[in-house]
């Protein structure tokens, strides 16, 4: 009889380790069928920050490799869209391919305001693959707060 040393505390039982080659098992047979992510299933989809204070809303997206002219900003009404598309530099030698984490191709995310803005007076700059908007709020937000009687 062989002695086999452990490295967890306490020792597990064969319950324990019946359990583990279950979940095992399972995750052999699901990961190959698992469905795709939400951003697996639309593409590529830059990381935005949306800040609210007392006089406006601050976007920042995150677009690196990207230029000012690669990106379009609208609005209308209360929702503010960021449309673009980030392109991948092709060399006309072939390469072998180690690794290959960068996301490229079209995006366009959409945001409802949570009150109205002044859009003569929206600002938006490009630095360092940031796009920061401005949008100077004109009004109250459009919920409103209902108070229970009783």
């Amino acid at each position: 009889m062989a002695l086999v040393k452990r490295n967890d505390f306490p020792l597990r039982g064969p319950f324990q380790e019946l359990a583990d080659l279950r979940r095992r098992m399972f995750q052999l047979f699901e990961e190959p069928f698992a469905l795709p992510t939400f951003r697996e299933q639309v593409g590529w989809m830059p990381d935005v920050d949306i800040v609210e204070t007392d006089g406006e809303i601050v976007v920042k997206a995150e677009l690196p490799g990207m230029n000012k002219e690669d990106v379009d900003v609208e609005i209308d009404g209360n929702v503010l869209t960021l449309k673009g598309e980030k392109r991948e530099e092709k060399e006309e030698k072939e390469k072998e391919r180690y690794l290959y984490e960068c996301n490229y191709g079209a995006f366009q995310r959409s945001f409802t305001l949570p009150t109205e803005v002044n859009a003569d007076a929206v600002k938006a700059e490009f630095k360092n693959g940031v796009l920061k908007i401005t949008l100077p709020k004109t009004g109250e937000p459009r919920g409103k707060k209902i108070n229970i009687a009783g």
